[in-house]
């Protein structure tokens, strides 16, 4: 999608016009003056729509502007950091309907809204809701139409739409890979994808392949990886522009590119699904895109570790112990856990390498987290209060929404087992979220370290809240939201 500011201009032609309107106003927020020869129709428009928030009302007119769109944003006392976001969502999807060429939204006056957030929100919501995942479609939607912001030019809305495009960006380049089949998307397809994104933006990249996998002591990821002819990895892109005696921010994804759940099989219904329980590692592979983009100040490494679970004659068994990079062992009660295995080497490997202020990670961990906080919000368990505090905020002016589960002695004692350092699964089905969290905890010592459990928001369910700019198939979630955090420290 093209993306350009430009001042207002009543005689400017453009396929068409929007405007965001109030709910219950009888005005276009930013547009002052409305031809008489259509202004009848656009009152008549705004009384039948109530600026109702996503409401949209179209109005051919003949004129410069051949249409106007107008554009319910709700109450003005109900605004949240994500209502532009999600109208100029719909605002883009109506105008791909239309095949418009252009379409051109009036920034909000100040007076409404905050203008740098609002036209970041603008930019984000209409180029992801512009995404769609149509690799292996014989018939493709060609058409994206040019987006024009309608503003006061400036450098500040300048730096604003470059900001949020990259950041966009990162969020539709994470989604590209997560939607991916898994016959498309082995571990060392995504290592390949990987190796040209960092190539591209100039990061160093490593790859630790099957044979120094096993050599150098990376247990969980050899075990879990065992069973398929598709060999596991892992990813390393390391960004390094801040001072070189700054520790590092360490980010760490879960990407299984195709989970059966091994020995411990998975239900047939709904398998297909697990083509996203690469999602964590897609994530970071987005943020460390646009971390590249942005030109951080900032040291941030992106880990990846990737593997296929799937029931074969090597395959790890239930009743096995292994050895974690770490050093500590685990019991392996169910192969269908294999995810907090490859963490803990990952995680692990990040601490001792890089030695880093933080580390963040994000998988598709467990089914449990759907069931305690369902699929519109994240799971959040951390080690340091300073960096929880960090991120939440983050999340609020992103609206990735987390809540924080606890993690203590009780918790961590559910995992202890009888023949080995740990066990890959707590105590029945209690607090599984939590149990899953524990057994990430044994693999970092003392560094400020948040998990994010992605399981219920990293693609669209069945549940999911419908969003514009979250079409069917992966969300991207986390890009924006560590991103914010990246920007803000």
């Amino acid at each position: 999608m093209k993306i350009r500011v430009e001042e207002y201009n009543p005689n400017r032609k453009t396929p068409m016009l929007c405007g965001f309107v109030i709910e219950d106003s009888d005005k276009i927020l930013g547009l002052s003056k409305i031809d008489s020869k259509i202004a009848h129709h656009v009152e008549q428009a705004l009384i039948d729509m109530c600026g109702k928030i996503g409401k949209i009302a179209v109005i051919p007119t003949g004129i410069t502007a051949q249409r106007i769109l107008l554009a319910g944003i709700g109450k003005k006392e109900k605004f949240t950091n994500d209502t532009i976001r999600y109208v100029s969502g719909k605002i883009a999807q109506k105008a791909k309907e239309l095949k418009v060429k252009e379409f051109s939204i009036i920034l909000p006056p100040n007076a409404v809204a905050d203008p740098i957030s609002s036209v970041s929100q603008i930019v984000e919501g209409c180029k992801m809701a512009s995404y769609r995942f149509e690799k292996y479609k014989s018939e493709k939607e060609h058409i994206v139409p040019e987006l024009v912001i309608i503003s006061p030019k400036s450098d500040k809305i300048t730096k604003a739409i470059r900001t949020a495009e990259i950041v966009a960006g990162g969020s539709v380049f994470a989604k590209s890979i997560a939607n991916l089949p898994p016959n498309e998307c082995t571990p060392t397809t995504l290592a390949n994808f990987a190796r040209d994104m960092a190539k591209k933006n100039k990061m160093k990249f490593t790859v630790i392949s099957k044979k120094e996998l096993k050599s150098k002591g990376f247990g969980g990821i050899t075990a879990v990886g065992q069973g398929s002819k598709n060999e596991p990895k892992m990813i390393i892109i390391e960004h390094n522009k801040g001072r070189t005696t700054e520790k590092p921010i360490v980010l760490v994804g879960k990407a299984v590119t195709f989970d059966t759940g091994g020995i411990s099989l998975k239900p047939g219904e709904k398998m297909d699904e697990m083509k996203f329980d690469k999602c964590g590692g897609c994530t970071v592979l987005g943020i460390m895109k646009s971390v590249s983009e942005l030109k951080l100040p900032i040291n941030v490494v992106g880990i990846v570790p990737s593997v296929e679970n799937m029931p074969g004659g090597e395959s790890y068994r239930p009743g096995d112990i292994i050895k974690l990079y770490s050093g500590k062992t685990a019991e392996i009660l169910n192969t269908d856990a294999e995810g907090r295995l490859i963490l803990a080497d990952a995680l692990s490997y990040g601490e001792k390498h890089y030695s880093p202020r933080a580390i963040i990670d994000f998988a598709t961990l467990t089914g449990a987290c759907i069931i305690a906080l369902g699929t519109n919000v994240a799971a959040m368990i951390s080690s340091n209060d300073r960096l929880k505090q960090k991120i939440l905020d983050a999340s609020k002016r992103t609206t990735e929404e987390l809540w924080e589960l606890p993690l203590n002695d009780d918790y961590m004692d559910m995992i202890k087992s009888d023949v080995a350092d740990m066990k890959n699964v707590g105590i029945g089905r209690a607090a599984g979220t939590i149990t899953a969290a524990a057994f990430l905890r044994n693999a970092i010592n003392d560094t400020p370290w948040v998990h994010i459990d992605i399981a219920g928001v990293a693609w669209t369910q069945v549940a999911t809240k419908e969003k514009p700019y979250n079409p069917k198939g992966a969300t991207g979630f986390g890009v924006r939201l560590i991103l914010e955090y990246l920007q803000n420290l």
